[in-house]
């Protein structure tokens, strides 16, 4: 594979200029400069891929790519869902993958119904902690030209007693995608004259689109970050659901050990690696762990943190409670802080109690505040004193032990799975609490169907590639499983990368201009934190 993909054209090659924004744009094959279609979708080597080129700035440039697989007809179909429990919660479930046994009497429950079933078997892809082979078995029923035809037919299924959805075969792994448009933007830090960074806008509790925020700060390129709270019932909306750090201070916490982009020196120096952090605040000889950082006490999205239930491990898109929490605002938290029931306790910047009462307010200007509930509640009404000074010591390490010092020009967005580690495949899916293998209801749909998806790694020179896939467009882009954003990025060169949010969240803008299509109805989605390209200001 050529670790040099997206790199500059050789000489004796023209160099192909093109006007993203521009309907008409001209595509080429390029390559010598990027994956062959074969690396990109090493399923199907009768890939095609046609790519359109951009040089932003030296050191900065973007490919839009199309992977067409002209073999491939998708079709709409009827999913018959295997019901289930929750092992987090308990609740009723329902999946497409069940057990031998289930689609065994399925199959046949459908066919006295007067339908043609069949059934599919489903394999594990190759995380490296789940387990291989056979996954489970689905059950379909027909082949449709047109999504109405399949409603049809699922509206008579379900009148006969099953569980039927509509299912649009391209989003289907054990198939290629007929089609995948995709944004590449490389960044090579020894040439390019600016930043990198993430930003959350300086108010971590607030949701802005990717590119609005790219034209407010007059970036070259920027994609979406991590994950974040989207209800009131989950937290603060816009809140960061993992780690996150921006000009130097956390802004967030990590949840459990997962993946991070960690940008130093403004973007000079990147890596990727799973984090975990651990802050402690502390008054005289009596210390307290704080929990949490810039979220609602008590409720901790994406779970992952000590004393958490229903788990303490991370699990995407999950709530998990604390009863006992300690929680601390910073002045990048603008908005009213969270009400209820405990303490707060409001320190000015060199960390003196000013006050201690009830959960109101906003944090004062270069100042915190630490809101306990249960324990900790007891723990400040004991040790915060006005007039008395609380400590905070935050400690970010990554898997080896080794501690992440943060600079003010230093930032951390993070998300999960990893996807590539020191060049291979390498995609933890169970302990970062995408899928879990004894409950085939928690993640499928989210990591082994083709979905929209943002990604970024590192190849060996030291270069920052961010990539987005658009899908769940139907004829239009169909987007990666997991295990295709590896296969991408490692095509591309990556050898370290991860996987950020995605779905309706994945967007990249290119000077400040939206690029490419997101899935949801409503267009482009406000999100929590960014990851921004931005020029060096002109003296």
């Amino acid at each position: 594979m050529d670790h040099n993909a997206l790199g500059r054209p050789a000489r004796g090659t023209a160099r192909v200029r093109a006007g993203l924004g521009v309907a008409a744009v001209l595509a080429i094959a390029l390559p010598s400069l990027m994956p062959t279609a074969a690396q990109a979708d090493p399923a199907n080597s009768a890939a095609t891929m046609q790519w359109a080129a951009e040089t932003l700035a030296p050191g900065v440039q973007v490919r839009t790519g199309t992977i067409r697989n002209v073999d491939v007809t998708p079709t709409w179909t009827v999913a018959v869902q295997s019901p289930g429990v929750s092992r987090l919660t308990g609740a009723a479930t329902w999946s497409e993958v069940g057990t031998q046994s289930w689609a065994d009497a399925t199959e046949r429950k459908l066919r006295d119904a007067g339908f043609q079933p069949r059934v599919e078997s489903v394999r594990w892809p190759d995380y490296s902690d789940a387990p291989h082979g056979v996954m489970g078995l689905r059950v379909r029923v027909g082949s449709f030209s047109t999504q109405a035809a399949a409603q049809s037919a699922a509206a008579a299924i379900t009148s006969a007693g099953f569980h039927a959805s509509v299912a649009w075969t391209g989003y289907d792994i054990q198939q290629p995608a007929d089609r995948e448009n995709v944004h590449v933007a490389l960044i090579d830090p020894r040439v390019f004259n600016g930043t990198v960074e993430g930003t959350h806008g300086g108010n971590v509790a607030q949701r802005k689109t990717t590119s609005s925020v790219a034209a407010q700060l007059n970036s070259l390129v920027a994609v979406n970050g991590g994950f974040f709270v989207t209800s009131d019932a989950d937290g603060v909306q816009g809140t960061t659901s993992g780690l996150g750090a921006y000009d130097g201070q956390l802004g967030s916490m990590a949840a459990g050990s997962r993946a991070a982009l960690i940008l130093g020196d403004g973007g000079s120096h990147i890596r990727v690696a799973d984090l975990t952090t651990t802050v402690t605040a502390r008054a005289g000889n009596s210390s307290y762990r704080i929990q949490g950082i810039n979220r609602v006490p008590g409720l901790v999205r994406d779970c992952g943190r000590t004393g958490t239930t229903p788990s303490d491990l991370p699990w995407q898109d999950v709530t998990c409670r604390l009863t006992d929490d300690l929680v601390r605002f910073t002045p990048e938290f603008g908005a009213d802080l969270p009400t209820g029931p405990g303490v707060q306790a409001v320190l000015d910047a060199s960390g003196r109690v000013v006050s201690v009462g009830a959960r109101v307010g906003r944090v004062p200007a270069g100042g915190s505040v630490l809101q306990g509930i249960g324990g900790a509640a007891d723990w400040l009404t004991t040790h915060a004193d006005p007039g008395s000074r609380i400590r905070v010591a935050e400690v970010i390490r990554d898997t080896s032990g080794r501690r992440v010092e943060l600079d003010d020009d230093d930032s951390i967005v993070s998300a999960a799975p990893t996807l590539v580690k020191d060049g291979r495949i390498d995609i933890d899916a169970v302990a970062e609490g995408v899928v879990d293998p004894q409950d085939l209801s928690f993640g499928y749909a989210w990591a082994n169907v083709r979905q929209p998806r943002t990604m970024a790694g590192v190849d060996r020179k030291g270069r920052l590639i961010l990539a987005t896939v658009d899908g769940r467009q139907t004829g239009g882009s169909e987007g990666f499983t997991l295990h295709e954003a590896a296969e991408f990025m490692r095509s591309l060169g990556a050898v370290q990368a991860l996987n950020l949010d995605g779905g309706g969240s994945t967007a990249m803008a290119v000077r400040g201009t939206l690029v490419n299509n997101p899935s949801d109805t409503t267009g482009e989605r406000a999100v929590g934190d960014t990851v921004q390209v931005i020029p060096a200001q002109a003296d």
